[in-house]
């Protein structure tokens, strides 16, 4: 059965290893998940399946824009709806703290995600030309503004 909850401490070093997997070099250490999950307008959730964490997703508050990051789900587990059920947990609980707004950067040769952000309402309103190495790749900066409702 598939939980959804709160990052906690104890989740830092399997979050790490799922980032250099997923994500190589570019991707979190275990140290900025620790830093993060003390972080007051941080707010982080997990995806935990028969007792092994799968996924994560996660927000910081800027004055009621939520910056969301990390969004991912461990490869033999992605098209469950994972991703689109963390993603929903995330926005729903943080709109009860004042996020109004949210916004994300994915490369532009994301299709999977790209096709989850668009189901979810978020739409392009920047690009970043060469963000990401290893491809090399362009970010797309996307928004959900202000609508009730996920």
């Amino acid at each position: 059965m598939l939980e959804i909850r709160r990052l906690i401490p104890e989740d830092a070093a399997r979050l790490a290893e799922m980032e250099k997997a997923i994500f190589g070099e570019e991707g979190w250490t275990e140290k900025d998940f620790l830093e993060t999950a003390e972080l007051s307008y941080a707010y982080y959730l997990v995806a935990v399946e028969d007792g092994v964490l799968i996924g994560c997703c996660g927000l910081r508050n800027m004055c009621g824009d939520g910056n969301i990051s990390n969004v991912m789900v461990v490869p033999e587990s992605r098209r469950q709806g994972i991703g689109e059920k963390l993603l929903r947990s995330l926005m729903e609980e943080t709109r009860k703290i004042g996020v109004h707004n949210f916004t994300l950067e994915v490369r532009s040769r994301n299709y999977a995600a790209l096709d989850l952000y668009g189901k979810l309402g978020f739409v392009q309103e920047g690009l970043r030309r060469g963000f990401y190495r290893e491809p090399e790749d362009d970010a797309l900066i996307l928004w959900k503004r202000g609508e009730e409702g996920i």
